[in-house]
């Protein structure tokens, strides 16, 4: 008995049986692939379209279902603008109906090929405007820099800020920026855009730091000096700053406006946002460094 059960667990494991085995699964599995390829979608309507990605997506391995699912994608949506649907120009009806039409005889291996070659596209254009706009970004940074050393040429003399007294009945106090300072432009300035910084000595945070600008009246000439006592709005932070009798103002100068009116120079192109901006980019495209 024993005998017998031996010799029919050996006849099991016979080699030829076990190759055979081997072979019929490898056909099995080359014949479902063939199927999973050689299936179409039909974009004839919207059941037929959705039943045979159905089919198709169901022989299809979790990895290949994955690349499959994420090329459809981005062929339904390739060239589809929002735009003109939010607009009204352009229907849910067309929408589908090209859908359907791209679609329409693809197999899943031409809808994952079609889906790298629109992968492919999308990243060249997006490495051509990444290249532009580290360009643009470049181009502000030398300007900016240009800037600084001719802003400097508009010197601010003297800076200091007070709340001074006002009301007889009702009794407020008016919030006043001081500056003296000196146009050494070679050309008259209409208005100056500046930073103030208020701030107490040996402390590292300052009590305000803020923007204002003003507009000069008859400008200010070539080598010509003037002092102004700006009056912020009450209810701004110049207005609200609680700063001690030991802080000092500093002010900086961001741009200037010529005669016109027209920008002339300016720190502003190119700031602590730009520089993020420029190192993002650079960090992804590293051949557009300089």
């Amino acid at each position: 008995m024993l005998i017998c059960l031996y010799s029919a667990s050996l006849k099991k494991l016979n080699p030829v049986n076990i190759m055979k085995k081997i072979n019929y699964l490898l056909i099995g599995a080359i014949l479902l692939l063939f199927v999973s390829c050689a299936k179409k979608i039909d974009g004839t309507s919207e059941e037929s379209m959705a039943s045979s990605i159905g089919e198709i997506k169901q022989s299809l391995s979790e990895q290949e279902r994955n690349e499959f699912e994420d090329a459809l994608k981005l062929i339904m949506f390739q060239d589809l603008d929002f735009a003109d649907i939010m607009k009204g120009e352009k229907g849910a009806e067309n929408v589908i109906g090209d859908v359907k039409s791209k679609l329409n005889g693809m197999t899943a291996t031409d809808v994952v090929d079609k889906g790298k070659k629109i992968k492919l596209e999308i990243e060249r254009k997006k490495k051509e405007q990444a290249k532009i706009e580290v360009a643009d970004l470049y181009e502000k940074q030398v300007k900016t820099a240009a800037s600084k050393a001719e802003l400097q040429k508009f010197e601010v003399i003297k800076s200091r800020f007070y709340k001074r007294k006002s009301g007889e009945y009702y009794v407020t106090y008016e919030p006043i920026i001081e500056l003296t300072v000196k146009n050494g432009m070679d050309q008259a300035i209409s208005t100056a855009y500046f930073e103030g910084t208020l701030a107490s000595p040996n402390r590292t945070i300052p009590w305000l730091k803020d923007e204002f600008n003003y507009e000069i009246s008859g400008g200010l000439e070539l080598n010509e000096e003037a002092t102004w006592r700006l009056a912020p709005n009450m209810f701004s932070d110049w207005g609200e700053v609680k700063a001690p009798k030991d802080a000092v103002l500093t002010v900086d100068v961001l741009r200037l406006d010529d005669a016109e009116g027209n920008e002339l120079y300016s720190v502003k192109l190119f700031g602590k946002e730009e520089q993020e901006r420029l190192n993002e980019l650079l960090k992804q495209y590293p051949e557009f460094s300089n």
